[in-house]
């Protein structure tokens, strides 16, 4: 959860990248809306215990600013919406396609109306463009995160972000190059693509453009761009493009966030990915060829509904083959609406044990790979709580350094978590 106040708007986000940057997307609309001493709480509905959060968030909220008008939005109250209007702290709930046009903000509900008169969401599905939203700040943030696609159009069988999201849609690539002019513009040096399938880009735009040919464009069009990264992808759909940049081009941040989900090829079926065990190896092989050194991170979902201990050590191994060094665990969590709901679930105290397990693999890969960081020089970008991120997305405790700056510094150890700069002296990085 990240809370944010400017002015007498306040907004709360759960989630994604893409969330984030909606929610600068809000709080200018809002502005223009002329929108007064209001909460706007923007959920993320992946898991249960999102939901729950975002819920808590709202109760919170309204204890502690029982005069301010509460508008709940995002990826939960699209799906959700009947049960979060249902709750009495919420004045309203727009949908994921209102919350970004200032007209919904002006059209807000009186206060105590009933809760079916709260609810403005519409069917997303029926949404078929992505408008480019200009934002020139990301608050609190030293990257820029630029969306460049919404929406998905596979139904892997645990997931119900389509049904909060619709389906793709991408943003043209001469809005995005003008998005990231105005990024650089305002000084982000580091610029992060992001979508809900980021992967699937361009294929409802004229001629087809791939990710890694957007990547590609930005770079050749914005210079100043020092640093690119991609969130999350399903290397399955990478083109020839991306392996290019991969190759040979130093400004693409030597680090991929990869949606693996299992390392178990029956329970990738039963989930309805579209990538095998073997596709994930060979292309970590064929990555880290291209490129020596070359770091991913991964989300894994343990205790799947008729996942075996056997199919539980698959994603483990699968994890120490590819070398995963940023490994996120997520324990199963049934989502109402969607079919892996309706098969057999695993007893909660197995899914909370594999997840433990899964976990336990993750930190030991992660000490390694933070171990095989000792000793080397990295370029970091500085955060704003005196952390940073090297070109791979290692964390490195950064005590006393500006923010926003970009540094070359020694690396002297690490505590499991993090790196350690090896001295206090560190000059400025190109």
């Amino acid at each position: 959860m990240t809370p944010e106040r400017k002015g007498a708007v306040e907004v709360i986000t759960f989630g994604c990248r893409l969330n984030t940057y909606e929610s600068e997307v809000m709080k200018a609309e809002a502005a223009k809306a002329g929108l007064d001493n209001a909460i706007l709480v923007n959920t993320c509905a992946v898991t249960s215990e999102a939901v729950r959060q975002a819920r808590q968030a709202i109760r919170r909220a309204r204890r502690e600013n029982p005069e301010a008008r509460i508008i709940v939005t995002g990826c939960a109250a699209q799906t959700e919406a009947q049960n979060f209007a249902d709750m009495p702290e919420v004045d309203a709930v727009l949908g994921n396609e209102e919350k970004l046009k200032a007209e919904h903000y002006r059209r807000l509900p009186d206060f105590g109306v009933s809760a079916e008169e709260k609810i403005a969401v519409n069917d997303i599905m029926s949404v078929t463009e992505t408008a480019p939203q200009m934002v020139a700040h990301i608050d609190r943030h030293v990257r820029g995160f630029l969306q460049v696609q919404n929406g998905c159009d596979h139904r892997c069988t645990f997931c119900i972000i389509p049904y909060g999201r619709g389906n793709s849609r991408s943003v043209p690539m001469g809005a995005v190059v003008e998005q990231a002019r105005k990024l650089v513009e305002n000084g982000y040096r580091e610029v992060v693509l992001t979508g809900v399938d980021a992967t699937s880009y361009g294929a409802d735009l004229p001629g087809n453009p791939t990710l890694g040919l957007l990547a590609k464009t930005l770079l050749k069009q914005v210079p100043e761009i020092l640093r690119l990264r991609l969130s999350s992808i399903d290397s399955i759909e990478a083109d020839s493009h991306l392996f290019d940049l991969i190759a040979d081009e130093p400004r693409f941040m030597p680090h991929l966030h990869l949606s693996l989900q299992h390392g178990d090829d029956m329970i990738l079926k039963r989930m309805k990915r579209r990538h095998s065990r073997a596709d994930a190896i060979a292309f970590a092989e064929q990555v880290q060829r291209l490129r020596p050194g070359f770091a991913f991170g991964a989300d894994m979902i343990a205790g799947f509904p008729t996942e075996t201990e056997e199919m539980a050590a698959n994603s483990a191994r699968l994890a120490e083959e590819i070398g995963i060094a940023h490994l996120h665990v997520f324990p199963f969590s049934p989502r109402p609406g969607t079919p892996a709901a309706r098969m057999p679930q695993l007893d909660r105290a197995l899914v909370k044990a594999r997840a433990a397990d899964l976990r336990a693999v993750a930190e030991r890969l992660q000490a390694i790979h933070l171990t095989s960081r000792v000793g080397t020089r990295q370029k970091l970008q500085v955060e704003r709580n005196e952390m940073a991120h090297t070109e791979d997305f290692t964390l490195v405790a950064a005590p006393g350094m500006t923010p926003g700056s970009l540094i070359e510094v020694s690396i002297g150890g690490h505590n499991g978590r993090h790196l350690t700069i090896a001295s206090a002296a560190a000059s400025a990085a190109a």
